[in-house]
């Protein structure tokens, strides 16, 4: 069985010790990713745009690890104010209407201010 890391490119996954994700096996685990564009260091202050970047960041990395959103069987979702989680929805049924995974909305404080939303994923690889 193998295990191969992937970087985003961050800063933050050296200077923190992690990685985008790992894969172990036919298991992807994508590390909490918030909405920053990665070629620009730019956030946005729209929830739903937030939403929306997240998940081509997360979508990126599971790329890279030879699979997609079909294939994500867990998620965590992880928001500053909780009672904004509809603004979210139309980017998530987006991405996860068809592989509809077990999930998990909760409401904690994130590293920055600007960051509104974290989400994290699992993913098993199918044959």
């Amino acid at each position: 069985m193998t295990r191969r890391l992937i970087s985003s490119g961050s800063d933050f996954e050296a200077q923190i010790g992690y990685s985008r994700a790992v894969v172990d096996g036919d298991w992807v685990f994508v590390s909490g990713t918030t909405g920053y564009d990665y070629s620009t260091g730019a956030i946005s202050s729209d929830l739903g745009e937030q939403t929306a970047q997240t998940l081509r960041n997360i979508g990126a990395a599971l790329t890279d690890a030879g699979a997609s959103f079909a294939d994500v069987v867990r998620v965590h979702y992880l928001l500053t104010d909780g009672s904004r989680f509809s603004e979210c929805w139309p980017a998530l049924r987006e991405v996860f209407g068809e592989a509809r995974p077990a999930a998990t909305m909760m409401q904690v404080p994130l590293m920055e201010p600007e960051m509104l939303i974290e989400i994290e994923v699992t993913a098993r690889i199918r044959a």
